[in-house]
């Protein structure tokens, strides 16, 4: 699998530092984690065992969506979870459908469990989706909303739509929630998705992106009982661990941290905007802060990048050979990385 982030192989084989690194290619809030968390976690006893039910943790998202504890289920990062779904809900050949170009590991936990992958393009009108659904029949839905890398959504009036059409189908969908905290102008702290009683759906989310976690791994799963019990018996016992826990508890414990600084990451989303347009590069940017640019050969660019100490994600791995996704980080290194952009295009004309 390819993902952003710095490959500190990679660095090492090309003689590159990665403490000298901007890193662009991750989807983070560049303004975290928050200080409660760095305070809570210097106290963390390393020398016990963490909780193996996350009990602290699930009585804190409980509150938080609204649900009883046995909805939820904790994991090292979604992406375990991906894993645990596709394990526990897939039997060798069954179909799931993933809406492309998005997150990788979703085609790749479906096969690994020996199902079947089919692909739909994220669709313009639900009315699309809904008929790939009914014509394939999957037993898992997967859709990335927010989508990654596109930053498309799915309006909340359609979600329930989408949900029936599952239930119709006895399709299962699977809505990751992972960057919902980063919409512009709405409330970072609520899922409007909490509003509406949707019982054929499971919903990923992450603390890594919004609170910029990445390090300690941390995802919760928000479904049916029934479903959390069924995928629950595949995790491994320890799963999360002790940092991670604490980390997590602080994090939604801070009620100011996502309000003060998802606007920042907008204004540095919307300078790059401005920049790189006025570098004459075609952006695509949705309903996300990140972005995609058009740099002609993606992995070029990105290696080009790399060696003036800028890391971008080439979007090869999505389909999108052309190019290359990044996320905002602070003004000062956002300032850099035109500056960077601007010279690579200036040599590149010589």
């Amino acid at each position: 699998m390819i993902h952003g982030a710095l490959d500190h192989a990679e660095l090492a084989t090309l003689g590159l530092q990665s403490d000298s690194m901007c890193d662009f290619s991750s989807n983070i809030n560049p303004f975290g984690p928050p200080e409660s968390v760095r305070t809570a976690v210097a106290n963390v006893d390393l020398a016990s065992y963490p909780d193996r039910s996350c009990y602290q943790i699930r009585l804190a998202l409980a509150e938080h969506h609204c649900c009883d504890p046995a909805h939820l289920l904790v994991g090292n990062g979604s992406n375990e979870l991906i894993h645990l779904i596709a394990r526990a809900l897939l039997n060798p050949g069954n179909t799931a459908l993933v809406v492309e170009p998005t997150f990788g590991e979703y085609a790749h936990a479906t096969r690994l469990a020996g199902g079947m992958v089919v692909s739909q393009s994220f669709p313009d009108h639900i009315e699309t989706l809904c008929k790939a659904i009914k014509r394939y029949q999957p037993r898992l839905v997967w859709v990335c909303m927010p989508n990654n890398p596109t930053g498309q959504t799915v309006p909340m009036e359609e979600v329930a739509a989408l949900a029936e059409v599952c239930t119709m189908c006895d399709s299962l969908l699977v809505l990751d929630r992972t960057y919902h905290a980063f919409a512009r102008d709405a409330d970072p702290l609520h899922d409007p998705l909490d509003q509406l009683a949707l019982p054929q759906v499971l919903r990923l989310h992450s603390l890594t992106k919004s609170y910029a976690l990445a390090g300690v791994r941390l995802g919760y799963l928000h479904a049916e009982p029934a479903l959390i019990k069924r995928i629950g018996v595949y995790q491994p016992t320890w799963s999360v661990n002790s940092i991670a826990q604490v980390a997590a508890i602080a994090a939604l414990a801070d009620q100011t941290f996502l309000h003060d600084t998802i606007p920042l990451v907008w204004q540095g989303s919307d300078y790059i905007v401005k920049e790189m347009t006025n570098l004459a590069l075609p952006i695509v940017r949705n309903d996300m802060p990140f972005m995609l640019v058009k740099a002609g050969n993606g992995a070029q660019v990105r290696m080009s990048l790399l060696q003036r100490g800028f890391a971008v994600r080439d979007c090869a791995s999505f389909g999108l050979p052309e190019y290359v996704r990044i996320a905002p980080q602070c003004p000062e290194n956002n300032q850099r990385l035109i500056g960077a952009w601007q010279a690579l295009l200036t040599y590149s004309e010589k």
